[in-house]
Order: C-alpha cells, then structure tokens, then sequence
C-alpha cells in the first residue's frame, strides 16, 4: 500500500512539475511517466487520463499551499500586514519557481485554466475553484482593514476580485516577459487601489 501511494504521489509531483514548467499541451502522459520513472500502465491505474492527474495535481498543491495562506491571512494579524506579507510570498513564490525551472512561471491555476477553458470543464471548473478559495483570503482581509477605516474602498468581494484580476495579469506579463521585475510594483499598486491609509509596519 505504501509503494502504491509513493507512486501515485510522484506521478502527481512530476505532471504538476512538468505542466507548471512549460504548459498542459506540450506535457504528454509518456512525458510525465518518463521523468516519474513509472510504466505508463501505472498511470492509468490511477488517472483516467492526464485531465484527471492535472484535477488532482491542483487539488494537492492547494492543500501544500492553505497552511501558508492560513497563516499569512490570520485574524490576529492586521489587516494591511496579511496583504503585505501575502505579496512577499508571491513573489518569493515566483522566485524559487524562476530559480527551480529557469524562467518565470506565472501562476499554475491561470496558466492551465486560460489554456483549457473552452476544451475541459473539469480543469476549467477546479482553476476557478482554486483561484477564488485564494481570493477569499483577500477578501476577508479587505474586510477587517474597512471595518478598522485603514483603506477608502468600501466593497470587499469587488475589491478582491479587482485585485485578483491585477494579479494574474501582472504574473502572466511576468511569465512572457520571463522577468521578476514586473512584480516590483505589485504591492504599491495593490495599496492605492485599496486606498491604504498608514504605512506597513512589518510584524516582529
């Protein structure tokens, strides 16, 4: 039982490694067994087909990721410091992935989900999914800073979905442009649009 679950853990790293690498088109089923060091057959023991490991892949690396995000975005932080640190661990998150693959890889939800929109639901439907379990962190957040009058925006689900859309953008533009630079201002411009009032002070 033990081999059977290492197996499948690793067809589930390397298809996200390699999909996140370059895109879903371009990563084969033989592509992800290869690199796995796995039989194809093993594969499909446990995937109905590539779709099905990307659903699941998604799935694990959101539950990697929640403990961060449930950390960065606690109730006993205030409110501009979660978005602060949230914008500190995107790109920290972007620069180990540039430094792991050698190019900037924008976000995984996005890439995958913009490439397969109209030709998967299931992918389709588990990025939108995904994407707004992220933003509701963000929403929440936006919430208590206008409870506590530290920004001037005054509807937190707009705001967030404002800010997402901002996000992907700017990590797409990253992806093409293959440069951490187009992150430097992300944080700056997240502040005006929510209407920051103070300065960060950094939590010690």
């Amino acid at each position: 039982m033990k081999k059977t679950c290492e197996t499948k853990e690793k067809l589930l790293q390397v298809g996200f490694d390699l999909i996140w690498d370059s895109s879903y088109g371009s990563v084969s089923v033989d592509d992800i067994c290869t690199r796995a060091g796995i039989h194809k057959g093993s594969f499909y023991y446990f995937f109905p087909s590539k779709a099905d490991l990307v659903v699941e892949a998604y799935e694990e690396h959101w539950k990697e990721k929640r403990p961060a995000m449930d950390r960065i975005f606690s109730s006993q932080i205030p409110p501009l410091e979660r978005i602060h640190q949230w914008c500190q661990f995107i790109y920290q998150g972007q620069k180990e992935k540039a430094e792991k693959y050698g190019h900037v890889c924008g976000c995984p939800f996005a890439s995958v989900g913009s490439e397969l929109a109209t030709l998967d639901e299931k992918i389709r439907a588990k990025s939108e999914h995904l994407m707004n379990s992220s933003r509701k962190y963000v929403e929440s957040a936006i919430a208590d800073a206008i409870s506590e009058g530290s920004v001037t925006v005054k509807d937190p689900v707009a705001t967030s979905l404002t800010l997402q859309s901002l996000l992907l953008g700017m990590l797409l533009e990253a992806r093409v442009q293959n440069d951490l630079k187009v992150l430097d201002n992300m944080e700056s411009t997240i502040l005006d649009i929510i209407g920051a009032k103070a300065a960060i002070v950094p939590a010690t």
